[in-house]
């Protein structure tokens, strides 16, 4: 092998060196045949787990606090059942300005909806996985006091995109994990 065969090889390899040392192993054993069936068997559980793994350990945790783009609240998302629920947990404007009071969900339509404290205030509907590090379902936009059909998807570990969309037309905004 030449050394830009070895250098390229290096600069290319995004599977952790252990992982692929145990794949190359499980390979050669079941190749090769040196091995009894019972070790054969062995050797491609091995290959399977650590083929897991590395799919496991690519995939990123939403749980936990973000702090949306403007920085002006911050939601606590977790799971509940098979989806995820999102919560508003902190507002940097915590009172409305002209009575004093605790802020309210105002801008819905739903007069019953529109007294409700904008500290809880749910955010997520029907957030159920989407794909690897992903959920669709609706969320509700307290600006507006509208629901949209949404994405929210956990682009690294301190980094998680929403979207949402109304018919064709779409928008988005990328919320940073917050007390970290």
């Amino acid at each position: 092998m030449s050394a830009g065969y070895t250098q390229a090889n290096k600069r290319r390899n995004v599977i952790p060196s252990s992982v692929a040392l145990s794949c190359w192993a499980a390979m050669e054993a079941l190749h090769f045949g040196a091995l009894s069936m019972t070790s054969r068997f062995a050797a491609l559980i091995l290959l399977l787990a650590a083929l897991l793994g590395a799919t496991a350990a690519h995939a990123q945790s939403v749980d936990g606090t973000w702090l949306t783009q403007a920085g002006d609240a911050r939601v606590k998302i977790g799971k509940c059942g098979g989806d995820i629920c999102g919560n508003v947990v902190w507002l940097r404007e915590p009172h409305d300005t002209a009575t004093g009071l605790p802020a309210t969900d105002s801008k819905n339509p739903n007069p019953a909806l529109a007294r409700r404290p904008m500290i809880g205030l749910p955010l997520f509907s029907g957030m159920q996985p989407s794909g690897p590090n992903k959920w669709s379902g609706q969320i509700y936009n307290a600006d507006d006091g509208s629901t949209y059909a949404s994405s929210v998807t956990v682009t690294s570990a301190d980094s998680l995109r929403v979207e949402g969309c109304v018919g064709a037309l779409c928008g988005g905004e990328t919320w940073t994990r917050a007390g970290r």
